[in-house]
């Protein structure tokens, strides 16, 4: 990707026609009746950190989240309504759960709260999950397993808890949570059913869900994307498995497979000593870079279709489309 793109990415906006706004990492949220909208932003975060920016990234979220609420709906209904903008989703209006359900199929990861961090610290009771001995760095696991984190609030981290400890502290009633388990666990086989087609693995992902007004479960926010998803090409993880298994070091891998998802980022802030003590240091440009044609990549694979940037600047446009459907003589 060339450099110029660097000149035209997004950081956000502010549409007075629309009200308050509220910021979350990557969207901007405004309020319009019963509608949530969301604007994509080109942010990018990690280790719970605004890194830099990312050209087109925002777009890749919001037309890649559209393309997996059209081919989930059917195993639980979600909150999107239209995308009137290449970088815009309109949703219904509901109350989020206070959880974050994480689906994981392999011990992989380089944060603190990630299977692999905690299991190579010598504990095998995580999440309240018990896991066998023997496991190597991105092995698969028997079956996934559902790590849910409480939903940071205001700046704050995400905290490891358990199934039973959301049921105690009323946090989700039990049978929903069952509920929003089985729906879980569904999502992520058609995840990896609909990767693999696209030569990709899906490796975890992060799912939320809310409650409409008439107490109907929504998926909501975004689905397996690059942003709260990890996929690695099939091809490079049957490489380095099989590399693996011809070394001596048969509980070790001596590489990475390759990564089309932020996780790329974040093994390049590992490789620098980074895993989110402290600031991180700015995004670099070649990386920012990098991480866009990724980006790009894994829409494409995931949805077998070419990517078509939207018409620059992103803000103008943005402001134009919902313009149109939203602001008042």
């Amino acid at each position: 990707m060339d450099a110029t793109a660097l000149k035209d990415t997004f950081a956000g906006i502010d549409l007075e026609f629309l009200g308050p706004k509220r910021s979350g990492k990557v969207r901007d949220i405004y309020e319009a009746g019963d509608r949530l909208i969301l604007v994509a932003t080109d942010r990018l975060s990690a280790f719970d950190h605004i890194l830099g920016l990312v050209p087109f990234k925002g777009q890749v979220l919001n037309q890649l989240s559209a393309f997996w609420f059209e081919q989930t709906h059917d195993i639980v209904n979600n909150h999107f309504v239209d995308s009137p903008d290449p970088n815009v989703t309109l949703g219904r209006i509901c109350r989020p759960l206070p959880v974050e359900v994480v689906v994981r199929g392999y011990i992989s990861g380089v944060t603190k709260t990630s299977l692999w961090y905690r299991y190579s610290l010598g504990e095998r009771n995580i999440y309240g999950l018990d896991f066998p001995e023997g496991l190597a760095k991105n092995d698969p696991l028997p079956q996934p397993v559902i790590t849910p984190t409480t939903k940071a609030q205001h700046g704050g981290h995400d905290e490891r808890i358990t199934a039973a400890e959301i049921i105690e502290r009323g946090l989700v009633e039990e049978q929903l949570w069952e509920t929003v388990c089985a729906a879980s666990l569904a999502l992520f086989r058609r995840g990896q059913e609909i990767s693999a087609a696209g030569g990709l693995l899906l490796v975890d992902t992060k799912y939320e869900f809310g409650l409409a007004d008439d107490g109907e479960l929504l998926l909501i926010d975004e689905v397996h994307t690059p942003d709260s998803s990890r996929f690695w090409t099939a091809a490079s993880y049957a490489k380095v498995k099989a590399d693996r298994l011809q070394s001596n070091e048969k509980s070790t891998w001596s590489e990475e497979p390759e990564n089309f998802d932020k996780e790329f980022v974040r093994l390049a802030y590992a490789a620098q000593g980074y895993i989110g003590d402290g600031p991180p240091s700015p995004l670099p440009d070649e990386l920012a870079l990098e991480a866009a044609a990724r980006y790009i990549r894994s829409y494409e694979l995931l949805t077998g279709r070419a990517f078509s940037p939207g018409e620059l600047p992103v803000a103008a446009r943005v402001a134009k489309n919902l313009g149109k459907l939203f602001a008042t003589a």
